[in-house]
């Protein structure tokens, strides 16, 4: 199958616009009452998403894992979100932008889908200071801006600490609206088990309610999965506990190509793991590097408390190895490098641990003033760890946070299966082999906002659909999969928990497919992860039953769907013999000029791996997307 991107030709500048007009037909507002939409998600991407298209007069139907669309995992990002505006005139534009961010991902993303990101951006803010996201100010009363990885400019909004749940409220708010017009209606608690396709198109969706047991059937005219990422394959992430890739790889498994797989973020500053009694792992914002210094002991063994260190003792590391960006280098890089210092045997006190020292920006800015920009983060800290960043530096080290693979997407987000479309984090489509921080809100607001109301629009204008109900045959279909796999479930009857079988997998994908991967490794990986799939089918326990609330039912379907999902991320790493952004080669690693950085190998691999499903532990068949630089010429990823 030959993945064709959609994306206008011409003058890149203009092409979103000229798009829009003549690719993308309109539906008559009188007639858009006519269909029903359905999204999966009420993240930023998904709320903002249900909202836009409830408001233009579409019927939505919008449904969530959680008890209110609020308690989303877009809550939890911290440091802010990207825009292209300028309002501190320190050069950036709507070009900069794109360029950062091609050059983040490691030149690995479609040049056009990261323009059309870069030039919304502006249109986010002006939408959320609308809907009174209470962004920071300057004393004159302008949005404040700070830096974050990878850029020069100051570029990023933010709400303290808290910038994803202020943007998450101010969706949430635009889309109470909408249910309150009638337009969109909420089913929240409930999790989508399989998409359901009629003449080859997803016409809708099976869902199990998680108070009730109880599996239900939902047809539309479309579908729109908002699900976010799958970091959680890791068992150790910065995600929420039930964030999962179920609606994702179910999608997968009928047919929509999964893209880049192996693309996984290391976040470099987040609370070191303390023990084997962890569920998860806790996010200290990238923008607490705007002043904080990173730096370790330069010498191995060094036990002494961090204030015992003179300055001619310390390594700061990231500001001696990148002087032109400091400690602001992007994600993969300044999580290489802390992995880097603890191999060497300068980790905190012999551990996965570096510091994250705010004492010089204490002493210059005053106690009171760090304390308005973080003092949410550091009260985090000081809870979790019982030390205060004010008398101490912090203790981080990298963690899973983000994953850039996902489903693909064409220009228009439109998957391989016509009709689904993918929003936000669950797509490939912007960030390339490592994503910039503060652009995944940017992402799932531009997609939502902006982006799918006029690709989906254009889809329900061009497509003529045959009326559907849920009577017909791929419903009874895809319900009678569904409630199957719950018995085989039940009825396995084992002696080892779920989260067991969770711990190992993410274990095994940790120390094989984490910061740094080696073909052997991977190969040994493939076959220890067919054995655990394997022991799973034989040996999990899974107690109580599908008509009930069953939050092990819930857990062991998402864990088998991991089991499976790791099996193809070990697959992609291994066939991309290069190094790349947070996808990490050993076998590929710069010996000359930028000694120990990423090498890529533009010859062979400057592609999109996009996976089709052959059947479970069957290898799956790759295609292509080759990529085209006309723009952004792929060169060294210097930070020096």
């Amino acid at each position: 199958m030959a993945l064709k991107s959609n994306a206008p030709d011409g003058d890149i500048q203009t092409a979103w616009t000229r798009h829009k007009f003549h690719n993308l037909k309109l539906v008559n507002p009188a007639n858009r009452r006519k269909f029903k939409i359905i999204i999966v998600g009420s993240g930023l991407a998904g709320s903002s998403a249900a909202a836009s298209l409830g408001e233009m007069g579409y019927n939505v139907d919008c449904f969530c894992v959680q008890d209110s669309p609020r308690r989303a995992h877009s809550i939890a990002a911290q440091g802010g979100i990207n825009s292209s505006k300028n309002y501190p005139n320190d050069g950036d534009s709507v070009y900069r932008l794109f360029y950062d961010t091609v050059k983040g991902g490691d030149y690995r993303s479609r040049e056009r889908n990261v323009y059309r990101l870069a030039e919304v951006s502006a249109n986010i803010i002006d939408q959320c200071v609308a809907q009174g996201v209470p962004f920071a100010r300057e004393y004159s009363g302008y949005l404040a801006n700070r830096s974050f990885g990878g850029a020069q400019v100051s570029r990023t909004f933010y709400a303290k600490g808290q910038t994803g749940q202020q943007l998450l409220l101010g969706a949430y708010s635009a889309l109470s609206r909408q249910i309150k017009a009638g337009t969109v209606t909420m089913h929240t608690r409930s999790e989508m088990l399989d998409l359901v396709k009629v003449d080859g198109t997803a016409r809708g969706i099976i869902t199990r309610d998680l108070k009730t047991g109880k599996v239900s059937r939902h047809a539309g005219d479309a579908v729109l999965l908002c699900t976010g990422g799958y970091g959680n394959v890791f068992y150790l992430s910065t995600n929420a506990m039930n964030s999962n890739a179920t609606a994702a790889w179910r999608c997968h498994k009928k047919g929509a190509f999964f893209a880049n797989p192996c693309y996984t973020q290391i976040h470099p500053t987040c609370i070191p793991v303390s023990g084997d009694h962890q569920s998860k792992l806790t996010l200290m914002s990238e923008s607490l590097r705007n002043d904080g210094r990173v730096w370790v002991p330069k010498k191995k063994g060094d036990n002494r408390k961090a204030r015992e260190i003179p300055e001619n003792e310390r390594f700061y590391y990231l500001e001696e190895k990148y002087p032109a960006f400091g400690n602001l280098v992007p994600r993969d890089v300044a999580s290489r490098n802390a992995k880097n210092a603890y191999d060497d045997g300068l980790g905190v006190n012999g551990k996965e641990q570096v510091y994250l020292d705010f004492a010089d920006a204490i002493k210059r800015e005053g106690e009171d003033a760090i304390r308005a920009k973080y003092g949410n983060l550091f009260d985090m800290y000081q809870r979790i760890t019982g030390e205060s960043p004010y008398e101490m530096p912090m203790r981080i080290y990298p963690a899973v946070h983000y994953t850039m693979g996902g489903l693909w997407v064409d220009y228009n987000l439109q998957s391989t299966i016509p009709g689904l479309f993918v929003l936000g984090e669950a797509n490939f489509s912007d960030h390339g082999a490592n994503r910039l921080g503060a652009s995944a809100l940017m992402q799932g607001l531009a997609d939502g906002y902006f982006v799918a109301p006029y690709t989906v629009s254009g889809y329900l204008g061009s497509t003529t659909l045959d009326k559907v109900t849920t009577d017909h045959p791929a419903f009874q279909e895809a319900e009678k999969d569904v409630d199957d796999k719950n018995t085989k479930l039940l009825s396995v009857n084992g002696k080892k928990s779920v989260d067991d079988f969770h711990r190992k997998l993410g274990k095994l994908m940790w120390n094989h497919c984490g910061m740094a991967r080696n073909e052997e490794g991977l190969k040994k990986l493939i076959t220890e992860l067919a054995a655990l799939r394997e022991d799973f089918w034989k040996n999990v326990a899974v107690v109580g039953a599908k008509e009930d609330l069953n939050v092990t039912l819930e857990k062991a379907g998402r864990v088998a769907d991991f089991i499976e999902l790791g099996e193809l991320m070990a697959r992609d790493a291994l066939n991309r013999k290069e190094s790349c952004g947070g996808h990490f080669r050993e076998e590929s690693v710069d010996t000359g000029e930028f000694a120990g950085e990423a090498m890529r190998n533009d010859e062979d691999f400057a592609y999109v791996s996009a996976w089709e499903f052959q059947g479970v532990g069957n290898d799956q068949t790759l295609h292509k997307e080759e990529l085209e630089f006309e723009h952004c010429k792929p060169t060294k990823r210097s930070y020096k």
